[in-house]
């Protein structure tokens, strides 16, 4: 992307003014969307961005600037104002030498996107549109939308990281709205890989519509949710999104050192049931959020949070883990290279357990299954929750029943990893955007099926 020559002149020249830290983001990204709506092709574009940011740290004070001009010029310009926002005239700091070539793989995708002709992705949402309008004369209407992006990254610092990265990522949505007696209901699928246009060797653009379809028509006939305190069983997948808000943004060291998080100090002490082991994972399979180094050029890595209920460790980047005199987690993100790094999760997810996913909902007199969940508010200095449920189920007599609509989940972090009473061997993810300070990344997060043992319900049923 950028040769190793202009790389180091321009490490030089962010650290002539002094400073303890230099480091040079380059970024190339490209992408289709494609979205049909009610049968019509309302969107079909592709786009490219290419640019650079320079981050110099000295003490505590970052600078920071970032050029869409590549040249050497462009990225010594940079680098000089980004070298004014963090220091003053003073010595050169000091830069290790950096390999000769990038270290890092090639594209790890089985068929590039770039290579597939966009009226094959159109024909992706053709097919997804016709199979949910099968499934019922209730469907009003339905919204597909197709993804990819490529996006390769250099980093290169002033301690000898000299790294790229691939990534490629597709995805595909679906969304169904349902008319009835009851009023208008939506239901929505959206699987995403870090993969290319393999995604649809194993997902099905009609299993797709028929689940995103199933989900509306459930809420036509679905009755208003309890209220009160509940066992509640989240079905596998379905729960990772609690656990990623309540729980892992606690873990960030960036909350937790300006004392944001409920779970300062508490390394080494019982802060969750001990069937309860939480994993950050930037190498998890080709889940939404796995690559091969973060956006600080540290290799993504496992790292357990909690080990059957004792909290372990938080998630570091760079800047944060120098600080505290220890070494990444491999968690330093950015949404763009117009963006400094923070500490972000990547694939985080629940250890499956030992229980049969059927004997946990045998095992439950009377409670709420939830299927799917949707947005939430989370408060992470105290943990506190509130989470909109868009599938849930009553659980009466140890049977899954009917369904009720409008359920929210209330509840506290800490309080809940210490209800989970019961941990299924099964095993599923979601893909999503986490948004954090203003920026978007690609993560996932997981669960096997599980019971937490009281939940306070919010429903409408009298």
């Amino acid at each position: 992307m950028i040769d190793r020559d202009v790389v180091e002149r321009t490490l030089g020249v962010a650290l002539a003014r002094g400073g303890d830290f230099a480091e040079v983001f380059a970024e190339d990204r490209a992408g289709v969307t494609a979205r049909l709506d009610d049968g019509r092709v309302e969107e079909l574009s592709s786009g490219r961005s290419r640019g650079v940011g320079i981050r110099v740290v000295r003490g505590e004070t970052t600078g920071f600037a970032h050029t869409a001009d590549c040249s050497a010029a462009g990225l010594a310009a940079a680098a000089v104002a980004a070298a004014a926002a963090a220091t003053e005239s003073g010595g050169a700091g000091r830069i290790a030498a950096l390999p000769d070539r990038p270290v890092g793989p090639g594209p790890r995708a089985g068929v590039l996107p770039g290579t597939v002709a966009k009226d094959a992705k159109v024909a992706l949402l053709e097919r997804a549109d016709a199979a949910a309008r099968a499934r019922s004369g209730s469907i009003r209407q339905v919204s597909a939308a197709y993804a990819d992006g490529r996006r390769r990254i250099l980093v290169a610092n002033s301690d000898g990281v000299f790294a790229e990265d691939d990534q490629v990522r597709t995805r595909f949505t679906v969304t169904c709205v349902a008319e009835g007696d009851t009023g208008l209901h939506t239901g929505t699928e959206s699987p995403g890989r870090t993969v290319g246009f393999e995604l649809f060797d194993d997902v099905d653009p009609e299993e797709v519509a028929r689940v995103a379809a199933d989900r509306a028509l459930a809420l036509l006939r679905a009755r208003p949710a309890p209220s009160g305190r509940l066992p509640v069983v989240l079905k596998r997948g379905a729960g990772g999104v609690l656990f990623h808000e309540a729980c892992g943004h606690g873990l960030e060291a960036d909350l937790v050192r300006r004392d944001s998080s409920v779970f300062r100090g508490r390394v080494g002490e019982m802060v969750a049931s001990p069937l309860v082991t939480l994993v950050d994972d930037g190498t998890y399979g080709r889940e939404w959020g796995t690559f091969a180094i973060d956006d600080e050029g540290t290799p993504a890595r496992r790292n357990v949070l909690i080990d059957q209920g004792v909290l372990t460790d938080y998630i570091w980047d760079l800047v944060r883990a120098r600080a505290a005199g220890r070494p990444s987690s491999g968690n330093g993100r950015r949404e763009t290279y117009r963006h400094l790094p923070m500490v972000r999760m990547t694939n985080t997810y629940l250890v499956a357990g030992a229980d049969d996913p059927s004997d946990i909902i045998a095992d439950t007199e009377h409670g709420l299954y939830c299927a799917a969940l949707g947005g939430g508010q989370v408060n992470t200095a105290t943990g506190d929750f509130v989470f909109g449920v868009t599938e849930a189920y009553l659980i009466e007599h140890g049977e899954i029943t009917e369904p009720v609509r409008a359920a929210q989940l209330i509840g506290n972090g800490p309080e809940t990893l210490c209800l989970v009473d019961a941990v299924g061997n099964d095993f599923d993810t979601w893909a999503g955007t986490c948004g954090k300070d203003g920026q978007g990344v690609p993560v996932s997060a997981g669960q096997p099926t599980l019971r937490v043992a009281e939940l306070t319900v919010g429903g409408t049923a009298s």
